[in-house]
């Protein structure tokens, strides 16, 4: 009964330890291809590596890869990528942040690090870097898409609460009625303005049914407005 525990034991820590092996081994390779520069294939072997053991791998980034390379953009974009796969936005937001330092104005890293704030919950970080894109690319795609959907839902939620407002007023004076509409015009004019411009970029790339629907609605809040 013992050897038999000692076996079952041995056979649960041996892919482990084979793991461990493993991810030295490709580490080694990357090294190993590094210094006879080709990042190629040292590029395919950290990705190898990663998938085998990405903590590791990060430390290896950290304390081996030297950071004025030419490598090692392409090793913090595997580990960015890897680290997103895994759901770990936290840690893909941070090499995807420096990626964009090392890579001033790179509309890919820019969009990416702008993804992982939206999934961390960091919206107006996202609308900043995403403003940040249309300032280099006016019709880039993403930043579009993001900000029409992120001023019309804004501009939704202040017409809401300027709507309730208003009508907890019982007996609203002439002057009263008129700040409201005026209040509706200003809004239009900023947030849906915003979206529309946005939303008509996107639907002219691609046949977005969504924001199409989303055009039609901000329509009719115009008509709304106007009466």
């Amino acid at each position: 009964m013992r050897v038999l525990t000692i076996l079952f034991f041995s056979l649960l820590t041996m892919p482990l330890m084979l793991s461990a092996q493993t991810v030295e081994e490709m580490l080694s390779k990357v090294s190993v291809a590094i210094e006879a520069n080709q990042q190629g294939q040292a590029t395919s072997y950290f990705r190898q590596a990663i998938g085998v053991d990405i903590s590791r791998s990060e430390m290896y980034y950290w304390t081996t890869v030297d950071k004025n390379s030419v490598i090692c953009s392409k090793l913090a974009n595997e580990l960015a990528v890897g680290f997103k796969k895994k759901r770990n936005y936290d840690k893909s937001y941070l090499f995807y942040k420096e990626l964009i330092q090392k890579n001033p104005g790179n509309v890919d890293y820019m969009e990416a690090c702008a993804e992982m704030q939206v999934c961390r919950g960091q919206e107006k970080d996202a609308l900043r870097i995403y403003e940040q894109i249309l300032n280099l690319d006016t019709d880039n795609l993403a930043a579009n898409i993001f900000l029409g959907n992120y001023y019309y839902l804004k501009g939704e939620q202040e017409k809401q609460k300027l709507e309730n407002d208003y009508k907890k007023i019982i007996s609203p004076t002439k002057m009263q009625y008129a700040r409201y509409r005026d209040g509706l015009f200003q809004l239009f004019s900023s947030e849906y303005e915003k979206a529309r411009a946005s939303l008509q970029k996107v639907v002219q790339k691609f046949p977005s049914t969504e924001a199409k629907k989303t055009l039609d609605k901000i329509l009719s809040v115009e008509k709304e407005v106007s009466r």
